[in-house]
């Protein structure tokens, strides 16, 4: 087989297979890379040594058996038989759940979690969104410190089992997206910039310095990134990638490299014959993100929209500290000003920030589908001081509202694991770092994060503690029992809702209607023939619908939290305290 390696500025390069060494000589046909031809075998073990220095793992290493210190492996990615047909499943009328492996099961693994995507199938979700498993240092972390981004995590099982649990995905009729992170690599086990210029000193992110996407060298470094990216969708059959924080990729090129993976993806959506998504973590407020290339925009197909969760959030908890500040003056407001125009921040002031933030959403050509919507995600809890979900101190009834606003709004909903029943176990930031040095830093650097805040050091969970990921890993005999099994269900009932309501996965997103009541802590929003209030407050609420759309009554209830009826004839929904519903105009 042949083996090849981008090192242009290496005087010599030797390939180390097996404990053998086989010379490298230069390939004529493209400057700085490498290669050699050899015998060897899927599970083979090989590095290669710059200028006589130790043997170091292949940048693009499809595996590392020992960590992303030790050799890399052969891998035969045809040896793997694929037991399902794929047709893929596109974006539009998706449900999403965010899934982390080290955390989803105590065992922590591919297959262990495998053998939990029937509790998804179940809950009628549509694709399961993974966090990151290219290798990282030690066994258990977040996947947001990987490095050998074309690699998987051993402990989690490498390549072989993320294969099956893809495969197991597909068998019950989930897609899968895989969290992948451009923006930086490492620190601990990155063996890059040995290599050639995969970082610069041009730019600086909160990482240290940027990954080269721009600089001299970085023809070669955008193709080494792009091709992983579609080397996950290829190999593994992935339906799409979710990419972390675009707003730290610096890049100053007329193409963009956001703009070249979108189009490659597109291509190679193509030429598989099935819908291939981008979903995109940006904190710009920029719909150019999701607008098409044709109309000048980048061509990813979707992105989170943190402007929706920061509003629910306020509005649900009332918490008012950093980013929140922005929202909490008037949450109601704020959440219907998502809903309707996706960002709040839309060329507005934010306090947080200190400056205007955000550019407005043309609401009739923008789908409503190329924004994720959500109330928790790992981010959102686990930069948390104790990493406490919203089970931890709000009631059944607002944590069954908040769904309610996530799975019958007008974006893509998404759900992190476990808050489908009200999980009570928090999602902690945990690190298995082996450099004893780093280990100190993260540590001490999240307690003086926290200790500004207000926070006692010794309440400050230590990443480094084995207790602290065991902690984070879901308890599975909650669904089981209440209150978790009736919010489980109100999650089904919804989802059910969305699946066969075509109102509720329509993507114009001007065609949404919203009233809300600040100081009675009510909001309602009609789509199509389906109307949803909620009821935020402690006592009942007198929601005014108005009159039905289509003659009859006021309107069916077709689910909701808490003894409703339907509204009287004069268009009046009496709420509970903490209730919501679900209404059919039709």
């Amino acid at each position: 087989m042949q083996f090849e390696v981008w090192a242009p500025d290496a005087a010599a390069v030797e390939l180390r297979l097996s404990g053998a060494g086989v010379p490298m000589e230069r390939d004529p046909a493209r400057a700085g890379w490498w290669t050699a031809q050899a015998e060897a075998a899927d599970g083979d073990r090989y590095g290669y040594s710059l200028d006589g220095g130790p043997v170091l793992p292949d940048p693009r290493s499809r595996r590392q058996p020992d960590g992303p210190d030790g050799e890399s492996a052969v891998v035969d990615q045809d040896a793997y038989a694929w037991a399902h047909p794929w047709p893929g499943r596109g974006l539009p009328g998706a449900v999403l759940y965010e899934l982390h492996v080290g955390t989803y099961t105590g065992a922590g693994t591919f297959d262990a979690a495998a053998d939990r995507l029937g509790h998804l199938a179940e809950l009628g979700v549509t694709h399961v969104s993974l966090m990151p498993v290219c290798p990282f240092p030690g066994t258990h972390g977040w996947g947001y410190e990987g490095v050998s981004l074309w690699a998987v995590h051993e402990p989690y099982g490498g390549p072989e089992g993320f294969k099956r649990f893809v495969d197991t995905a597909h068998g019950l009729g989930l897609g899968v997206l895989l969290d992948v992170v451009h923006n930086h690599l490492g620190p601990s086990g990155n063996h890059l910039p040995a290599f050639g210029p995969y970082f610069t000193d041009t730019h600086h992110t909160p990482w240290g310095s940027a990954v080269n996407l721009d600089a001299p060298g970085s023809d070669e470094v955008r193709a080494y990134l792009l091709g992983s990216a579609l080397a996950w969708m290829r190999d593994f059959r992935l339906d799409g990638l979710r990419l972390d924080a675009v707003h730290a990729l610096a890049d100053t090129r007329a193409l963009t490299y956001l703009e070249e993976l979108a189009a490659a993806t597109d291509a190679l959506a193509a030429e598989l014959g099935r819908p291939l998504a981008l979903v995109a973590e940006s904190d710009l407020c920029d719909p150019r993100t999701t607008t098409p290339r044709a109309q000048g925009g980048l061509g990813l197909h979707a992105q989170w929209n943190d402007d929706f969760h920061h509003a629910l959030h306020t509005a649900l908890t009332g918490e008012s500290q950093g980013y929140y500040a922005d929202f909490a003056a008037a949450p109601l407001a704020a959440l219907s000003k998502t809903v309707t125009r996706a960002f709040f921040h839309d060329g507005t002031y934010s306090s947080f920030r200190g400056r205007v933030h955000g550019r407005p959403v043309d609401v009739s050509r923008s789908a409503a589908h190329r924004f994720v919507g959500y109330a928790q995600t790992h981010d959102q809890i686990g930069n948390r001081a104790l990493g406490d979900r919203l089970a931890a101190s709000l009631s059944p009834g607002l944590q069954a509202c908040a769904a309610a606003l996530v799975l019958t709004g007008p974006f893509t909903p998404m759900l992190f694991m476990g808050e489908e029943w009200g999980a009570r176990t928090p999602w902690q930031f945990f690190t298995d770092h082996t450099d004893p040095e780093l280990a100190e830093a993260v540590r001490n650097g999240r307690r003086r994060e926290f200790g500004a805040h207000g926070w006692a050091e010794e309440e400050i969970p230590d990443p480094q503690d084995a207790a602290t990921r065991d902690r984070s890993c879901l308890d599975w005999t909650e669904p089981d029992r209440e209150p978790h099994a009736r919010l489980l269900d109100w999650y089904r009932e919804l989802i059910a809702l969305r699946r066969t309501l075509p109102d509720l996965h329509d993507p114009d997103l001007a065609s949404v209607k919203v009233a809300h009541d600040e100081d009675a802590r009510w909001l309602a929003y009609r789509r199509g023939d389906v109307r949803v209030a909620v009821n935020l407050s402690d006592a009942e609420a007198v929601v005014p619908l108005g009159a039905p759309r289509h003659r009859g009554d006021g309107g069916k209830v077709l689910a909701s939290w808490g003894e409703v009826s339907a509204p009287d004839a004069d268009g009046l929904l009496r709420l509970p305290a903490e209730s919501c519903a679900v209404l059919f105009d039709g």
